[in-house]
């Protein structure tokens, strides 16, 4: 896992991850559990081999130390060769998604699947020629109105297929 140098200061710092391994991407995840994003924040552009995706990211490192706290991030992934849906749908770009894990499925080294776990049953897997992730926050913070929650079973009662924008959530 690579930092840059602010990365482990306090809230208010910009955050800046890469991934190359499993190891690295559980670290990454971890920091961006709970982000919300429209499904029109994801793009696939298959002739960069790349998928991009902007959100709004719980800053969990902050929530510790004071008032939680939303940023603006992006997350992109290298040597994309395919990337497939489930549980939504395109044609519906403002629905909101509420990401819970990334994994790293290996296949041949070095490839493998990434997926990207979102609540109420929806995912996105990308094929992958080899793990590169890079994570950077964007913008200015702001005062979430809670931290998220994860009650016994998981998954925090969010279904993912809101139409309005929890963005202060």
């Amino acid at each position: 896992m690579t930092q840059d140098k602010d990365s482990g200061a306090p809230a208010g710092r910009d955050l800046r991850l890469m991934a190359c391994d499993s190891e690295d991407l559980a670290v990454l995840a971890a920091h961006v559990q709970d982000a919300i994003l429209r499904v029109g924040d994801m793009i696939y552009l298959p002739r960069e081999r790349r998928f991009v995706l902007s959100m709004k990211r719980f800053d969990w490192l902050g929530a510790v130390e004071g008032a939680p706290q939303r940023t603006q991030a992006g997350l992109h992934f290298e040597h994309v060769r395919k990337a497939s849906l489930q549980g939504f749908r395109q044609d519906r770009p403002d629905d909101i998604l509420y990401l819970l894990s990334l994994e790293f499925i290996p296949g041949d080294a070095p490839s493998g699947s990434v997926k990207l776990v979102f609540s109420g049953g929806c995912a996105v897997r990308l094929e992958v020629e080899c793990l590169e992730a890079r994570m950077a926050d964007l913008g200015p913070r702001w005062r979430a109105r809670h931290a998220p929650g994860h009650g016994e079973e998981g998954g925090g009662g969010k279904s993912g297929k809101s139409g309005s924008d929890p963005g202060g959530a």
